[in-house]
């Protein structure tokens, strides 16, 4: 494994933890589709959140959020649309919506956060929450 891709996989899992102290329900992470992969779809409250996570190990490269680009967003959307389409029946299953409802309409809204973790050379990783980004 790289050590770009350990510091990618280390940031979901603070990003995670962050989700899941502000109390958020995480349904899926590394889930893959036809356009890639989305890092985190969690619920908060009744809002479907998809989370783009960017880790750096330093601000060298630029802050992390800024690698998330608008054709980056473009493809999460269409992401979330596929990861929409096939987990109907899992949903389901778990209760979240009636027997026959659309997995579209479960949710009050859709949204597309962004976690930039950076991971200093000494000290706690820094995470920065972006909400609603697109």
């Amino acid at each position: 494994m790289a050590k770009k891709d350990g510091v990618g996989r280390y940031g979901e899992q603070v990003a995670r933890r962050h989700l899941e102290e502000r109390g958020w329900t995480v349904l899926d992470t590394n889930w893959r589709g036809a356009d890639g992969e989305l890092d985190i779809v969690a619920v908060d409250g009744d809002v479907l959140v998809v989370v783009e996570v960017k880790t750096r190990s330093g601000h060298g490269y630029g802050h992390p959020a800024e690698a998330v680009t608008a054709r980056k967003l473009a493809r999460v959307k269409r992401l979330t649309g596929q990861w929409l389409t096939a987990f109907r029946e899992r949903v389901a299953a778990a209760r979240l919506l009636g027997e026959g409802a659309d997995v579209r309409t479960a949710f009050g809204a859709i949204r597309i956060d962004v976690v930039a973790v950076t991971l200093p050379r000494r000290g706690a990783a820094v995470v920065e929450h972006l909400e609603a980004v697109a």
